[in-house]
């Protein structure tokens, strides 16, 4: 048995990184999903004098027994056993892209400082600085609902509130916050759960105390402005949040993060953090204030070259015998209070007369002076200087509102950012580089500095200019990389107020929760004015098939959701003029998967105008679309003309295409093949194309160009040339194929259309056929007349074909087999593939079959199967659920229900909890729920913030029973039905 051999003609580089609100599953079969335990560390591995390296998640702490410290172990003992009632897991989500953190879900350790009023003191990274979504575990199992009551502005940590009266089984303890008692040789333990389910404890003991913050990576959280205690410990294990102790039980500082190849952590001191929690003990603001600079640490030999003098240094160590430095001006942010009075490398001496040479007392005399002024004296290149600074309010700067819209989110550009690059802290950051603002250039990082030619300098100002613009309108957005500010880049961009809502969101740190403020309604789309533009114009030595390039027309597509399995957000490609009196354009599915989307066209690089799917090929990989032939105005658009004649190996065509640079081509070549290939099946289920016979050239450039014509000598279409969407491969990029199909495997459904049809359905066996040679029948039992019969139904190719596989759910499934040969289909022996086309327009076929070594004649019915793909979304839980797609039933050989996970919104409930793409739900909490209607009236009613016992299958059989907290305020439930009257062609209920 053989089959035509498929490889990728080029492995296709995404133009687009991974959507960052939706993500798919990599393998049906894909188990629950897990995730790392939240920790910062930096990798020791590559040379940098001051560490600095990229942020990784580690796992969770390391089981060390913690009594083997020649130490008292006795002692530590009964302190661990205190210690760990008052220390929580938690589990928790970041449920939209924030500042410097994308959406997410992970799990960390936090402690109680305050039983009484249900404070627990964790990372910031772990309370979040965008919205929040989680839950505490305690030690003896009790589960508490908390969230952010305050997340410092600059240091790693934040505090987290719980309600006390919810803890019934375990007595309430806390831990006592001491970071006087930090002392360099202080045996300490780390002691942190993992879900709640282990205790893990590192041991170590204090190394340094005056070590400057380690740096995680770019565009990520960074502390500064404070020192990091430095542990030598026997592991490199270690959880966010996790109380350091001491053998008294003290917190002495907070875990924070360390070295992925050093047994080495770093540890938060917790001066300040003693100073916060004084504050929101009375309800009382937390005072922060900034000048808007970084400072580092310096030894005195650091400092002497920067230009301290002698008698400074003398008079120094006078007063302070045990400092070995001071603190030196790293960062000046421009625009700040301290632009153009300090520089880089000056060194700090005092502030309002008093010397300072640590951090703690350097950030209070900064917090006790908000909105005051200061007297600075610094000594730069040996040289005295006094400065008046005022002193800014540091919550001002640090962003807690965001916006969305167009599927993106944007965020005022925070401190943190800004001192990461030293810029203003102004303007308007993309936080979620996605849909409308998907722009060209580096995957994150961007700023807007204006919006259809009107400035955007704050967050306020980019609304204002966002609700003046009509919806669908196409805008240029200037932007830059805040990596690389001398670089201004421009994209035009299309507002999409319809699929998604223009809203901003502002933190309500009283109720934990991200308030929602609808920013208006959409202005209506602007009427599009007829407009003549003309083609470029091909050199006249290619011959009449020139002319064709007016048939071209170049083809974006946006999507809002995923959906379908397919891997992309926005695609582009090249369609095919096919009636333009009608408006009609042949399009790969490749670049059209389905109907919800943004689809325009681009005719002559001019005119870009709005498309509708018409039909969508359930096994062939084309769609039509369709535009209106009056915005065109008398632009020399053309119609391809067929030809009658079918393309055979070895005949000459003439390829008329776009390349990958989207500029025509046009040149001579010749067919080397015409065979039924087959293109290899995803891991996630996802459109293929397969039961057509597909055209191969011998020219290396028709690998590089996706849509075209195959025009004969007279330049008539015998053909069009496309891309197919293949596999991922082991790189995680998914392979493309580039290959012609007939023009008669179009030309039905055109027929039709042509002839006012609306809703244009096609009757299939739905099996998947692959072609069989006569040697390989013959050892399956193949008699000889029928060989005798091949032979002289097609000369130029023997070969009859083998169903592959049959799709669940049909009632062909019932009466065909995977391995049946098929000998003829109503009297007629099929030894080509659009031969079968016979399926489309017949209620029941009568096929003679080989099974077993066994002829048999069988009496198929053909089943109805809709050109209009997924016209149904269900929105519930942050996951996306739908029918199961044609994709799904051909490689499942069973269908558990008809409510099937396409995908899923990172830092969702469906994350959090384990609803993984490709999964089945088949029971809400032990309700049988076979349909989507089954699903919504189950869930609709189910109160928020409750858990929901939800039964899936995967997509090897394989049932699993999970619970999901509904988080309504962030994930509510949603559906969106195809809806030719709706502006978008769909419509939502909620």
């Amino acid at each position: 048995m053989s089959n035509t051999p498929l490889s990728p003609a080029k492995t296709s580089i995404p133009l687009l990184p991974k959507d960052l609100n939706f993500e798919g599953g990599d393998s049906p079969a894909s188990t629950t999903a897990t995730y790392p335990a939240k920790r910062r560390k930096i990798d020791s591995s590559l040379p940098d004098p001051r560490e600095e390296d990229v942020l990784l998640d580690d796992e969770c702490l390391t089981d060390v027994n913690p009594f083997t410290s020649e130490f008292k172990p006795s002692k530590w003992q009964g302190t661990i056993n205190n210690v760990v009632k008052a220390i929580v897991s938690i589990r928790f989500s970041q449920v939209a892209a924030f500042d410097t953190e994308g959406p997410e879900t992970s799990e960390a350790s936090g402690f109680i400082v305050d039983a009484k009023n249900g404070i627990i003191l964790t990372n910031r990274h772990v309370a979040c600085s965008g919205p929040f979504v989680g839950e505490a575990i305690c030690h003896d199992h009790e589960e508490v609902d908390v969230y952010p009551i305050y997340r410092d502005p600059v240091h790693d940590f934040g505090f987290l509130k719980f309600d006390p009266k919810k803890i019934k089984y375990m007595p309430l303890t806390q831990v006592e916050l001491r970071p006087e008692l930090a002392k360099v040789g202080l045996d300490i333990r780390v002691v942190g759960n993992d879900a709640g389910e282990k205790l893990s404890i590192l041991a170590g003991s204090i190394s340094r105390l005056d070590r400057n913050t380690p740096e995680y990576g770019d565009l990520t959280y960074n502390d500064f402005n404070t020192f990091y205690l430095q542990a030598a410990s026997s592991t490199s294990g270690g959880s966010s949040g996790s109380p350091v102790i001491d053998i008294d039980g003290n917190a002495v500082a907070l875990q924070a993060g360390g070295h992925t190849k050093a047994a080495t952590d770093f540890f938060l001191p917790l001066d300040r953090v003693k100073r916060a929690l004084s504050f929101i003990q009375k309800g009382k603001i937390v005072p922060r204030g900034d000048i808007q600079a970084q400072f580092m640490y310096r030894p005195f030999d650091e400092a002497r070259r920067l230009g301290l003098r002698p008698e400074t240094e003398e008079k120094l160590r006078k007063a302070f015998p045990d400092e070995i430095g001071l603190l030196v001006v790293e960062t000046v942010l421009p625009e700040g209070p301290a632009y153009q009075k300090i520089e880089e490398g000056d060194i700090l001496l005092t502030i309002n007369g008093e010397y300072i040479t640590k951090f703690v007392p350097f950030e209070e005399m900064l917090d006790s002076s908000v909105g005051k002024e200061i007297t600075m004296t610094i000594e730069r290149g040996g040289l005295p200087m006094e400065l008046k600074i005022m002193v800014g309010d540091l919550h001002a700067i640090t962003p807690d509102r965001y916006v969305e819209i167009g599927g993106s989110t944007l965020n005022e550009v925070s401190y943190q950012l800004a001192r990461a690059y030293c810029v203003p802290c102004r303007g308007v950051y993309v936080a979620s580089p996605s849909g409308m603002f998907r722009l060209d250039g580096p995957d994150n990082g961007w700023v807007i500095k204006s919006v259809n030619n009107k400035e955007t300098p704050t967050l306020n100002a980019f609304v204002s200019v966002m609700k003046t613009i009509p919806d669908r309108s196409r805008i240029p957005v200037v932007y830059y990389s805040i990596a690389d500010v001398h670089t201004i880049l421009v994209a035009v961009v299309q507002v999409e107020r319809h699929w998604s809502s223009f809203r901003m969101a502002v933190r309500n740190d009283k109720t934990g929760l991200w308030d929602f403020v609808n920013l208006g309604e959409p202005v209506a789309p602007k009427t599009i004015e007829p407009s003549t533009k003309h083609f470029v114009q091909l050199d006249d030595s290619l011959g009449p098939a020139k002319d064709l390039i007016r048939c071209l027309v170049k083809v974006n597509f946006s999507i809002p959701c995923r959906l379908d399995g397919f891997p992309r957000s926005r695609k582009q490609g090249a369609g095919v003029i096919v009636d333009k009196e009608r408006g009609l354009v042949i399009v790969s599915r490749s670049v059209v998967p389905f109907s919800m989307g943004d689809l325009t066209l681009n005719v002559a690089d001019s005119i870009v105008i709005p498309a509708k799917v018409l039909f969508l090929h359930p096994t062939h990989n084309f769609v039509v679309v369709q535009y209106d032939p009056k915005l065109l105005g008398d632009t020399d658009v053309m119609s391809a003309p067929f030809s009658d004649k079918t393309l055979l190996q070895g005949h000459k065509v003439t390829l008329v295409a776009h390349n990958h640079n989207q500029r025509p081509v046009c040149l001579n070549t010749v067919v080397t093949d015409i065979a039924c290939v087959t293109i290899p099946h995803n891991g996630t289920p996802r459109f293929r194309a397969m039961n057509l016979d597909a055209i191969t050239l011998d020219t290396p450039l028709a690998l590089q160009c996706s849509t075209g014509l195959l025009a004969d000598s007279n330049g008539l279409v015998q053909g069009l040339w496309m891309n197919f969407l293949g596999e991922r491969n082991m790189n995680g990029r998914d392979n493309e194929y580039h290959l012609g199909i007939h023009i008669s495997a179009v030309r039905n459904v055109l027929d039709r259309l042509r002839n006012g049809e609306q809703d244009i359905g096609l009757r299939s066996i739905n099996v998947e056929l692959i072609p069989i040679q006569m040697a390989q029948a013959a050892a399956m039992g193949l008699p000889d007349k029928w060989i005798s019969r091949v032979e002289q139904a097609n000369p130029s190719k023997h070969q009859l074909f083998m169903i592959k596989r049959t799709e669940a759910g049909y009632e062909s499934s019932k009466v065909l087999k995977e391995l049946d040969l098929v000998l003829s289909v109503n009297g007629k022996v099929i030894t080509r593939m659009y031969e079968m086309d016979i399926q489309y327009e017949t209620e029941e076929l009568e096929m003679t079959i080989l099974r077993a070594k066994k002829e048999m004649v069988v009496k198929v019915k053909t089943s109805p199967v809709s050109g209009d793909g997924t016209s149904r979304v269900v929105f519930w839980a942050g996951a996306t659920l739908q029918e199961p797609h044609k994709a799904v039933l051909q490689q499942s050989n069973t269908l558990p229900s008809r409510i099937y996970i396409s995908s899923r919104s990172k830092g969702s409930p469906a994350y959090m909890y384990g609803l993984v793409p490709t999964m089945w739900i088949t029971h809400i909490n032990s309700k049988q729920v076979v349909t989507l209607d089954d699903l919504i009236r189950a869930v609709k009613d189910i109160e928020d913030n409750t858990y929901v016992r939800v039964r899936c299958v995967s997509f090897d059989n394989v049932p699993v029973m999970l619970s999901v907290k509904m988080v309504n305020h962030y994930f509510p439930l949603a559906e969106m039905i195809r809806d030719p009257n709706a502006e978008c062609g769909w419509s939502k209920k909620e």
